[in-house]
């Protein structure tokens, strides 16, 4: 980790999710947002056990009514169950429409004196879905799945984020090699070398990627430990600096690491990603698609390199009376009004503005928010 990036008490999962969306939302004519069928939000940091935040974010959006809205939780396994079901959703509809996916979430208090604190991110990745794929073409029915019973992360509460960090790891990398070994039963004449320009997988921090990589192509390819060095420097890579700068953001971590690759990457015509998902407890997926230089082009055009370049350097005092505050914004608050002093100085550099939604408050735990 080099950096990584920190919620302010007034912004929470929808502020997240509906920030990430509104450029793209923005960027769609009229007739092409009312094609928006579906708005599914895949989280772990869900703010009520029955009322879905993928309402609020259709709301702030000005999204059509007209539209199924749900958020789906498998820890950083949601933001794929919910891209994979919109997938489908917009392949079996007899007419043209679109998806609005968004992976949000928002970490806890910080996990201090933990390995888990320098990796807690906050951030959100949207995705618009349908027919004419710009960014990723995803290969429709290639996948590989990989399930079952283990208690190595999770949110008890939502003050805490608790687990076994060394469980975790091991079943990461089970849950790699299993769905990836599915894949290959699935997708005939599979080599995890020749099929594939660029391997993405989710990031909650860059080591157990690359400790991840070295297992599999070890095991699969029988490689040795330069060749493998190499190959992680070639076809890995890229996709973990944006990760190494946010930190580890859940449901959105993959998706991270697939923008990382479209900013980062060597891409020239159309190139195959192997894209591994995991969410703790745990639930895996290994899939496929092709990238274009055109799609990396358009998302380099967003400039998210210039806006996780522009955020606000906190001190270390600063850091721990913002991640105190944390729990003003968590589920199950009833009524609030934030007080906002003890970081005013950062919403007057980087909030007034800068057209963003913001928590404005929470009365009798519905959430109001406002754009700055």
């Amino acid at each position: 980790m080099d950096r990584k990036s920190v919620n302010a008490p007034i912004e929470d999962p929808v502020t997240n999710a509906v920030n990430a969306a509104k450029p793209l939302i923005d960027a769609l004519s009229q007739a092409e947002r009312d094609m928006i069928e579906l708005v599914i939000v895949g989280t772990e940091s869900g703010l009520d056990f029955g009322k879905p935040i993928s309402t609020y974010i259709a709301h702030y959006l000005g999204l059509s009514r007209r539209c199924r809205s749900f958020e789906v939780k498998h820890a950083c396994y949601g933001g794929t169950a919910a891209l994979q079901m919109a997938l489908s959703f917009v392949q079996a509809s007899p007419r043209p429409v679109k998806a609005l996916v968004i992976a949000a979430d928002a970490s806890s208090v910080a996990a201090r004196n933990t390995y888990w604190e320098p990796s807690q991110g906050a951030g959100a990745v949207a995705m618009i879905v349908g027919q004419d794929a710009r960014l990723l073409a995803v290969d429709f029915g290639a996948n590989g799945y990989h399930s079952f019973e283990v208690m190595d992360t999770l949110r008890p509460r939502a003050d805490l984020e608790a687990g076994d960090s060394d469980l975790s790891i091991l079943s990461y990398m089970a849950c790699l090699e299993a769905s990836y070994d599915h894949y290959c039963q699935v997708v005939e004449g599979v080599d995890v070398n020749r099929s594939f320009d660029h391997l993405v997988l989710h990031t909650p921090f860059a080591g157990m990627v690359k400790s991840a990589h070295r297992r599999l192509l070890r095991k699969t390819a029988g490689m040795t430990p330069g060749d493998i060095d190499a190959d992680f420097g070639r076809r890995v890579e890229p996709s973990i600096r944006l990760c190494q700068s946010i930190g580890n953001i859940y449901s959105a971590a993959l998706y991270l690491a697939l923008c990382s690759l479209l900013e980062y990457g060597d891409i020239a015509g159309a190139q195959r990603v192997g894209l591994f998902s995991y969410g703790s407890g745990c639930a895996s997926e290994f899939y496929s698609g092709v990238i274009t230089a055109d799609g990396a082009r358009q998302f380099r055009a967003l400039e998210t390199t210039r806006h996780v370049a522009e955020r606000w350097p906190l001190s270390m005092d600063e850091y721990e009376a913002i991640s105190n505050l944390s729990l003003q914004r968590m589920a199950g608050v009833q009524d609030l009004r934030p007080d906002l002093g003890a970081y005013a100085h950062i919403l007057r550099a980087r909030y007034e503005g800068s057209g963003l939604l913001v928590l404005a408050g929470i009365s009798n735990f519905h959430r109001e928010y406002r754009w700055v």
